[in-house]
């Protein structure tokens, strides 16, 4: 078996880990996602909320951080990878696994999260994230720092090449000592969150470099993405990665 295989058979075993199709979890039933069996489609589209697994984006998003990732690696696009809003961490896990399995020493993971769950944007907040009020479901959005630490640890991944940014996105972002991007993905929720994130990270991210929007679907998501687009002249090809969610490469 040449490495190749070997780092294949390691990053598709992964891909099912860090989702666990494999022992086929039980999704923590709410307003947004009823029902408490595990359904497979549900689960590769990341349409549930699992009781177990890692991350709740489903195989389909999992597999784009993987092509994005091992796409500016081969083409040696320079810079990190973020994600604003991990939950539990499984994407930024994934997203280290990657690195290292292809001998990635000189890229960073940034892991970017209130680790309180979605911010109370209250009266002064965008009127579309006080529709949606989804703080109210922080009991199982809300994951400390402590614990997404712990999960690196659990598939031995906690490294130096791995960088914590707590508190909201307005605080953390524009000062975060990050230089340049190659993939940042963004899954806020919220208008508020996405603009944020946008314009902080955004002119960090290099030419060839990929934006992930995991919540395109939700119209406030949507909205702050599409409003950013055209304020900055972004004429980037916008592709979907399933029904709820969508990437675009930053020109060169």
């Amino acid at each position: 078996m040449t490495p190749t295989d070997t780092r294949s058979l390691y990053l598709d075993l992964f891909e099912k880990v860090v989702t666990n199709v494999v022992y086929r979890d039980a999704p923590i039933p709410s307003a947004w996602v009823p029902g408490t069996d595990f359904d497979p489609e549900k689960r590769e589209n990341g349409l549930d909320w699992p009781s177990t697994a890692h991350t709740m984006v489903g195989l389909k998003r999992i597999r784009n951080v993987r092509r994005a990732l091992e796409t500016v690696l081969a083409e040696g696009v320079p810079g990190d990878f973020i994600e604003t809003g991990v939950w539990r961490g499984g994407v930024c896990i994934f997203a280290r696994a990657v690195l290292k399995a292809y001998g990635a020493t000189d890229r960073r993971v940034w892991v970017a999260d209130s680790f309180e769950g979605i911010p109370d944007t209250g009266a002064e907040g965008h009127a579309m994230d006080r529709e949606m009020a989804l703080h109210r479901a922080n009991d199982v959005l809300g994951v400390s720092q402590d614990t997404v630490r712990r999960n690196f640890e659990r598939y031995d991944l906690l490294d130096d090449q791995v960088r914590f940014l707590p508190g909201w996105f307005k605080d953390t972002l524009p000062a975060a000592p990050i230089g340049q991007l190659a993939v940042m993905r963004l899954d806020g929720d919220l208008y508020e969150s996405t603009m944020d994130a946008l314009e902080a990270l955004y002119p960090r991210l290099s030419p060839g470099g990929y934006v992930v929007i995991d919540d395109f679907c939700i119209p406030a998501c949507r909205k702050a993405v599409e409003e950013f687009r055209d304020a900055h002249g972004i004429r980037d090809t916008m592709e979907p990665i399933d029904d709820y969610s969508v990437f675009w490469r930053r020109g060169r």
